[in-house]
């Protein structure tokens, strides 16, 4: 076991299990379901609420103290601000395509170019309000204003990306990591973002690896050339594990750049236990979520064969399970159909989030602990709307 006592570092443990966590995730998710969706919000506040104090650096747990009415009652605002772009902005722009340019495509696209700042306003106001509600021994996070700011540069970047295809993609990461980073406090401790995006680069590597052998075997099929068509077995399997290299790597390289005053992070997640937990975790979740819908399937299937064999052969006869009426046929689908999705919800979380949180947190340390002493209480960030545009828009994240 790991000395959380040295002097030098604080380690991190994960108190969380899978089954305190399936139960309030089954309960929650049938409860939003029966309240048609209204109860997300408490579901939500208890899920991070039970994820938080499962992390627990030097033995002392995170609390989450956000309130489901404040999500509740943002989500209601960012929906009158958003029907109002939809209804106005929407209108304005449809009449002006009609009468400019006789054609209602440029109105579609200029409003779907005006929602994507607003899809990043929302991921800095969300994470702004979770850290403004997350607290550590006593002491609050917080994120400083800047959404606008934070939205623009998403843009900026994300058009050098896509102009370079894809190749600058560390560099949007560390510039919008650092971004946030730069204005996220922890008391009255400002956290920052070190290093340069340069140092990204090589855990890309397998992605564009990936990403060039899939462009190739693409065009020599699309150019009739089936004899490539093996590459996708290697190029498809290589750019996943090329994403997931990328995004743990990533994310232990910036944390241990991460400094607050003398306070400092390092992490060392295992990327190849990661690709595991998310290959076998998700593939074990599908499974699971597709077991309400083989009864039907089966059915269905029944069915089709007794009609097809009615029509070569009069002497069959139909029973009673080929003449459902068609009420009873609606019923089973819509009960599979949310089945699957609350199985598919529950199940993600015990076998994916929980040991993804927990290999992250067990590999967590901070490094200097007694800077802490030196940290004092900040003010609690007040919230209009809370996540209710991220809410609004479906930014639903992690948790």
């Amino acid at each position: 076991m790991t000395d959380q006592t040295a002097p030098d570092r604080l380690t991190t443990t994960f108190a969380g299990t899978r089954g305190p966590l399936f139960r309030k995730a089954l309960w929650g998710s049938l409860w939003t379901i029966l309240t048609l969706g209204f109860y997300r919000f408490w579901l939500k506040t208890k899920l991070r609420r039970y994820y938080w104090s499962s992390i627990q650096p030097g033995g002392t747990p995170l609390e989450y103290v956000g309130d489901p009415l404040e999500k509740l009652l943002g989500f209601f605002l960012a929906v009158v601000v958003l029907a109002f772009y939809i209804g106005v902005v929407n209108l304005i722009l449809m009449f002006a395509s009609l009468s400019l340019l006789a054609s209602n495509f440029t109105a579609y696209f200029v409003s779907f170019l005006g929602v994507i700042p607003i899809w990043f306003y929302a991921r800095y106001r969300a994470r702004r309000y979770t850290l403004a509600r997350s607290r550590w021994r006593g002491v609050r996070f917080g994120l400083k204003p800047g959404a606008w700011g934070y939205a623009f540069r998403a843009l900026w970047h994300w058009i050098i990306t896509i102009l370079t295809l894809g190749v600058l993609w560390p560099r949007k990461t560390f510039y919008l990591e650092k971004y946030m980073t730069d204005r996220t406090v922890f008391g009255s401790a400002t956290l920052h973002q070190g290093g340069h995006w340069h140092m990204l680069m090589p855990a890309f590597v397998h992605v564009l690896i990936g990403a060039v052998l899939l462009a190739v075997a693409s065009f020599e099929t699309w150019q009739g050339n089936l004899r490539v068509t093996y590459l996708y077995a290697l190029a498809g399997p290589w750019f996943i594990y090329g994403v997931i290299h990328y995004t743990v790597e990533a994310k232990r390289i910036l944390a241990n750049h991460k400094t607050a005053g003398a306070l400092g992070l390092q992490a060392a997640p295992d990327r190849l236990k990661i690709t595991r937990t998310y290959v076998f975790g998700y593939l074990a979740t599908a499974i699971c979520a597709l077991l309400p819908v083989l009864p039907i399937v089966t059915i269905v299937g029944m069915v089709e064969n007794q009609r097809m064999r009615q029509i070569y052969d009069t002497t069959v006869e139909t029973g009673l399970i080929y003449g459902l009426p068609l009420s009873v046929w609606t019923a089973l689908g819509i009960i599979a159909y949310f089945a699957v999705f609350l199985i598919w919800g529950v199940l993600r979380h015990c076998f994916v989030t929980l040991p993804i949180w927990r290999h992250y947190a067990e590999t967590l340390t901070i490094a200097n602990p007694d800077a802490l002493g030196d940290v004092s209480q900040k003010q609690r960030d007040e919230f209009a709307e809370a996540e209710g545009f991220a809410e609004a828009l479906d930014l639903w994240g992690a948790i």
